[in-house]
């Protein structure tokens, strides 16, 4: 019996070893088949299947059509989060909505904004993070394109884009009630907080108030407060709970403004009262107010708070206060050392950017921490925003057009002296008619080509050129020749020299990156061979001769 037993013991490691092996490879096969299943779901999200979804989530950050709409299905998000569940629920239970059951053929529309609190701060990239985590689990990786802004100097550390897609997935999960997102997220914007700029810390704050992360908001008034940031910036940009405990806590740790230690009262409340009157947009009532006392625009920092929080046409309004720029430094600079073009940047408005250009707003000044006007740009705009594809008579993102203004106007002071040098030259020298008119009809074709297809860039660009202020081009045509009423007489070759010179020079200017850039774009995409729209184009600007016979197409101003 012991022999056998022995026999028997002997012969029976091979099954004992055997379960360990068994349960590795049956764990091996439910993570595949999980990541399987995880990465089917995850495509449910993709546009392309949001004919099989039964409720749509309308976004209110807006974009196109397409981009506004996410498809959801209510059966996952209901077994997956107790916010849904409920929300379903007690829509099923609502009587208004259960009168409306006839009208329920069209899908179910989630405004988002209405949704969540916050909801309409969160783009599409953030929202579709968050419900990949409800349908797969699994929480990825942002998109670059929509988390790294476009300068290429930045580490991706704590730029704009990177925060900014952060506070949208918190919004998205504190509403949704994920607990676990809304943990991981408040590290993160945690971390954010002790290394990005001050400006970039205002979203944060009014994240962590909306959604009551109490720890958070803590630690953004603490270093927002210890900055040099000047209250009239954080009580406009902070929420009124939140600037109150920013002042208490300076006036306790002697941090406080020095606007409110060196001016007096009467000082800021003429101040606080021209501030007023922009908000209002009431610029006459500013012109008023700098009558009866003795304060200046610079005095009120006018110009940076209009750059900062008014309309365009308010700006260009209050400039024309001081037209023979005496009383105006366009590039005066603020207590937390910003000029309006800094602050205009910030906001990415270009007719802004544009209106103080053309004061001689200066591109090149740096902020305190040595950022232009073109850096600060780039680290607030996604590359996204600027890889965007071209499309036929869409408007450019407003962040892309700052981006191309600054860029030329850059270019543009590079090569002034250079101009100015050949400013004289050009005048003196005869031109060759042919070769100039040619250069000139060749350029003006462009500006049309630009104004039919692509108006609110080639706007800016003309303008930024100062090709507005110089008189068109049409070309030599018979029409022309008949109508001898119209040629000015007193005009000399020397001055009509300079007149086509000039003209010539603005246009030239258009040549720059935007410009180019459209025409590329546009002769190499499926549109150019468009039968239809090569039409179009034909049609609507119309053929003028050049002085060689050949025919030509003149800028005619759409």
């Amino acid at each position: 019996m012991e022999t056998s037993t022995v026999t028997y013991s002997s012969s029976s490691p091979p099954p004992s070893s055997s379960p360990p092996q068994q349960a590795e490879q049956a764990a091996d096969l439910d993570a595949v088949s999980l990541g399987r299943l995880s990465a089917n779901l995850e495509r449910l999200l993709d546009p392309a299947f949001l004919s099989c979804a039964d409720a749509n989530v309308v976004l209110a950050a807006g974009g196109d059509d397409a981009a506004a709409v996410v498809g959801v299905h209510r059966c996952i998000l209901a077994a997956r989060s107790s916010f849904f569940l409920d929300h379903f629920s007690n829509k099923l239970a609502d009587p208004a909505a259960a009168g409306e059951k006839e009208k329920e053929k069209e899908r179910p529309r989630l405004e988002l904004a209405d949704l969540v609190p916050g909801g309409r701060h969160i783009g599409r990239d953030a929202l579709v993070a968050v419900l990949g985590y409800l349908y797969t689990g699994r929480l990825k990786p942002p998109p670059r394109d929509s988390a790294v802004c476009v300068d290429e100097r930045c580490p991706h550390e704590a730029c704009r884009p990177a925060i900014d897609f952060v506070v949208e997935s918190t919004y998205a999960a504190s509403g949704f009630q994920i607990s676990e997102l809304v943990s991981l997220f408040q590290r993160r914007l945690s971390d954010f907080v002790n290394i990005a700029l001050v400006e970039d810390i205002v979203p944060i704050v009014h994240v962590a108030s909306t959604c009551q992360l109490h720890e958070l908001l803590s630690q953004c008034i603490q270093r927002v407060a210890g900055s040099s940031v000047d209250s009239r910036y954080l009580e406009k940009e902070l929420p009124d709970d939140a600037f109150a405990k920013v002042k208490e806590f300076r006036r306790y740790s002697l941090h406080d403004d020095s606007d409110e230690f060196i001016l007096d009262p009467e000082h800021a409340k003429k101040v606080r009262n021209i501030h007023k009157a922009l908000d209002c947009d009431d610029v006459d009532l500013v012109g008023l107010l700098l009558q009866e006392s003795a304060i200046t625009l610079d005095d009120a920092l006018a110009i940076h708070y209009a750059a900062a929080y008014c309309e365009p046409k308010v700006l260009a309004l209050l400039l024309k206060l001081d037209p023979a720029g005496d009383c105006v430094n366009v590039n005066l600079k603020n207590d937390s050392g910003y000029t309006p073009l800094h602050l205009a940047c910030m906001r990415r408005e270009p007719q802004i950017l544009l209106s103080l250009i053309e004061k001689g707003a200066s591109v090149v000044e740096r902020t305190q921490d040595g950022r232009d006007a073109l850096t600060i740009c780039k680290r607030l705009t996604t590359e996204k925003d600027c890889n965007k594809k071209l499309e036929k008579c869409k408007e450019r993102s407003k962040a892309y057009l700052c981006i191309d203004i600054l860029e030329q106007e850059i270019k543009r002071k590079s090569f002034i002296f250079e101009e100015l040098l050949s400013a004289e030259v050009s005048v003196a020298t005869p031109l060759l008619v042919d070769n100039f008119h040619m250069r000139l009809i060749n350029l003006e074709n462009r500006v049309a080509f630009a104004r039919i297809f692509f108006p609110s860039e080639a706007k800016l660009v003309m303008r930024i050129a100062q090709a507005d202020s110089t008189e068109e081009f049409a070309g030599l045509t018979s029409a022309n020749f008949s109508k001898l009423k119209e040629v000015d007489l007193n005009e000399t070759p020397t001055m009509q020299n300079k007149r086509l010179r000039e003209r010539l020079d603005a246009l030239t200017k258009t040549e720059g990156e935007s410009t180019s850039r459209i025409v590329r774009m546009f002769s190499t995409s499926s549109s150019w061979k468009n039968p239809q729209i090569c039409t179009s184009w034909k049609a609507a600007v119309p053929r003028t001769s050049t002085p060689g016979g050949r025919a030509s197409l003149s800028s005619k101003r759409m």
